[in-house]
């Protein structure tokens, strides 16, 4: 048997090359959008009891406010969003919102540091500061931040009874939170 010499021009082998099979590309995953339902999850506060997305909603709509968490500092745009929102949480309350807060972080430390956020505040009963350790809400959300010293980008959603996203803002900087009154006006008005 003979062998045939095979010269092959680099315009074939491009064409072979480029022909082969196409890289598996993960569809990038992107945050709940407006109409979209909001992932369900279960996390805790600082006191350790469970609180679920969907039980928080057969009260009424939720306004979920993802915080940076801990990066290394207690960030101070986070304090403030957060501050504020205990101020106008009687606004919510009229429009029966509960007000959930995700303090996102790795889980070794993550309710000590936690608790330094919360510091000396108290929350009115229709605001909950809950805690995500290993980013597993933050995750099903798409709002890790991975990147050195960072946690989550800053988000705020309202989600209405039915579970389906009716507002969503996400800040892919420090800055770029929602103002209260924004939130406020974003919740479904027949909740009354």
């Amino acid at each position: 048997m003979k062998l045939w010499p095979f010269v092959v021009s680099s315009s074939v082998l491009s064409l072979v090359l480029w022909c082969g099979p196409a890289p598996v590309h993960a569809q990038s995953a992107k945050p709940p959008a407006v109409g979209e339902t909001a992932p369900e999850f279960t996390l805790a506060g600082i006191d350790e009891k469970p609180v679920k997305l969907s039980e928080l909603l057969k009260q009424g709509p939720v306004s979920l406010v993802m915080l940076r968490g801990f990066p290394g500092y207690q960030c101070p745009l986070c304090t403030k969003q957060v501050g504020e929102l205990i101020e106008n949480a009687g606004e919510f309350a009229n429009v029966k919102a509960t007000i959930v807060l995700i303090y996102p972080g790795a889980a070794q430390g993550l309710n000590s540091q936690a608790k330094q956020f919360i510091g000396s505040r108290d929350f009115p009963a229709n605001i909950r500061f809950l805690v995500d350790p290993d980013f597993k809400v933050t995750n099903a959300y798409n709002l890790r931040w991975n990147a050195p010293n960072e946690t989550a980008y800053p988000a705020s959603f309202v989600i209405d009874r039915n579970g389906k996203v009716t507002f969503a803002m996400i800040s892919k900087t420090h800055g770029g939170r929602v103002p209260t009154k924004d939130l406020l006006k974003a919740l479904p008005a027949n909740n009354k």
